[in-house]
C-alpha cells in the first residue's frame, strides 16, 4: 500500500520556528507589515490563500493585521492558557498568529494579527 506524502514549501529555520513550532516574530520587523500593494496573502508553507489586501489595516500592533479572512481559509484554536485564540492555516495547520475580537479598530471588530514569516504576498496582476 502506497501512502501519499504531502509536500510543503521549504521553510527557513526562522519560518519553521514560527509556522511549525508556533513562535512569534519580533514586532515591527516583518517584511509585510507596511505592504500596501493589492493582492492576496497566502500561507508560506502551503500557498493556501488566506487574506485579501483590501482587508489589511494599520493597527499599530507591530504585525500585519486583517479584519477578515478568505472564507474557510483559517481555523481558530483556543490557546492552552484560554486567554487568546490562535489562528492556523486550515489547509496545513501552520501557525499564523492570533485573532482578537471587540477592539473596535474597524467596523468588522476583528483583528487577525499575523506573523509576516507565515505569509507570502502574491500581487494582483495588472492588465497590460
Amino acid at each position: 500500500m502506497m501512502m501519499d506524502t504531502v509536500k510543503y514549501n521549504e521553510l527557513t529555520p526562522e519560518e519553521a520556528y514560527v509556522i511549525i513550532h508556533k513562535g512569534t516574530e519580533r514586532p515591527f520587523t516583518g517584511t509585510l507589515l507596511s505592504n500596501k500593494s493589492q493582492g492576496i496573502y497566502v500561507c508560506k508553507r502551503c500557498d493556501n490563500p488566506l487574506f485579501r489586501s483590501e482587508d489589511k489595516f494599520e493597527s499599530h500592533c507591530g504585525w500585519p493585521s486583517f479584519d477578515d479572512q478568505i472564507e474557510g481559509a483559517i481555523t481558530r484554536v483556543p490557546d492552552l492558557d484560554g486567554r487568546r485564540i490562535e489562528i492556523v492555516c486550515a489547509n496545513c495547520g501552520g501557525h499564523l498568529g492570533h485573532v482578537f475580537l471587540g477592539e473596535r479598530f474597524t467596523p468588522k471588530n476583528t483583528r487577525h494579527c499575523v506573523n509576516s514569516l507565515s505569509l507570502k504576498f502574491v500581487p494582483t496582476k495588472t492588465p497590460e
